[in-house]
């Protein structure tokens, strides 16, 4: 069988339109969270936030255009560069006046953005680029430990002094699924899931604030006003939205219970307004998305499109997965956002450029003949 590759003149339109369709439901939630506390905040502004999240999402847009259109082979002479820049930048944050010993943002002017954003994208076009060049090596231990698993770690200390262990974790669940999906050694795996297994457990432990935060997730209703006050309060709100919610615009939890609504807890005022449909169908347009991310993966015309690929789905899945399950009270409280939905600047500007890659690796495809 002649396999020929085949660039198309359109994009995945169905995830284009299943992203167009999150962003919108994103700027809606995020103005129904939001417009209350802004209120009280910002001098009686309640489209404070939102208009910075729109003015973010139109940033996103033009972004998306830009990479859907450039080719994506092109990519590779920047994977090094923008790996190093984006190791400078993590350095930097460390020095960085931050918010209660939290040190996560670099600001310019009026604005301010997290390198931590720029890193996982980093880490994938980087895996993406060497894994496919040296394919043939992939079952080396000793290089997938010298080219992988330190850089991996490397970025993944530098965003854990942070401190952000979710944003950190997604990094090396991130080198993880690439490197299955590059074919690694099954043997290889193991030691590295045990080895991470066990670092998580010490960084869980090895900190007062994350031992009371896992103990916590074991029973929130045991102190329901200190260390289980975020995940009581995100459940009353599910809980209360039942069936089809309480109304757009409705939620109570919103109201300085729920810390940061239009944020890390978005899917808690999403579930108590939209109730269980709304938050289903959330759910199963991320489900699209990701099914959409995958067979771009597999239709990929040579290894570097299918890896990046895996890479960048895999970046939204990981997020999306740790965001509903803090929401749920499905694993300890930890701060990251819902992709293209909560708030927040560097994250969705990001995603959409992610996006746009996959739209990019989608217009070329294999044909059989």
């Amino acid at each position: 069988m002649l396999i020929m590759h085949k660039r198309s003149n359109s994009s995945d339109f169905l995830l284009m339109f299943i992203v167009f369709a999150l962003l919108l439901i994103g700027l809606i939630m995020v103005f129904s969270a939001s417009s209350y506390t802004d209120l009280i905040k910002h001098n009686g502004d309640a489209y404070y936030t939102f208009k910075r999240q729109l003015t973010w999402a139109g940033i996103g847009f033009f972004a998306m255009i830009f990479t859907m259109n450039y080719d994506y082979h092109k990519l590779k002479k920047f994977s090094i560069p923008l790996l190093i820049v984006s190791i400078m930048l993590l350095v930097v944050v460390l020095f960085m006046p931050g918010i209660k010993d939290v040190k996560r943002w670099i600001g310019i002017g009026p604005l301010t953005f997290q390198p931590s954003e720029i890193a996982k994208f980093s880490i994938a076009l980087y895996m993406a680029s060497t894994m496919s060049q040296n394919m043939n090596k992939i079952k080396s231990f000793t290089h997938i430990m010298l080219n992988y698993v330190l850089v991996g770690g490397l970025v993944f200390g530098l965003i854990l002094i942070e401190p952000n262990l979710s944003m950190a974790g997604t990094v090396l669940i991130l080198v993880f699924i690439m490197l299955i999906a590059a074919g690694a050694k099954v043997s290889h795996l193991s030691f590295l899931a045990v080895v991470g297994s066990c670092a998580a457990v010490v960084f869980t432990m090895s900190e007062d604030y994350r031992y009371r935060r896992f103990t916590a997730f074991l029973d929130p209703w045991k102190d329901p006003l200190d260390t289980g006050y975020q995940a009581v309060q995100s459940l009353l709100a599910l809980g209360s939205g039942g069936l089809t919610g309480m109304g757009l615009g409705k939620s109570r939890q919103k109201f300085f219970y729920i810390p940061e609504p239009q944020n890390d807890f978005i899917f808690s005022i999403i579930g108590e307004e939209l109730g269980f449909i709304g938050s289903v169908i959330i759910i199963t347009l991320f489900l699209l998305l990701v099914w959409r991310g995958i067979k771009i993966a597999m239709n990929a015309v040579d290894n570097f499109g299918s890896l990046l690929a895996v890479g960048l789905t895999s970046l939204i899945a990981i997020q999306t997965i740790i965001n509903i399950a803090v929401a749920t009270s499905s694993m300890p409280i930890t701060g990251i956002p819902l992709p293209f939905i909560s708030y927040g600047g560097t994250s969705l500007v990001f995603m959409m450029i992610t996006v746009g890659v996959l739209l990019n690796i989608s217009r070329y495809q294999k044909k059989s003949k």
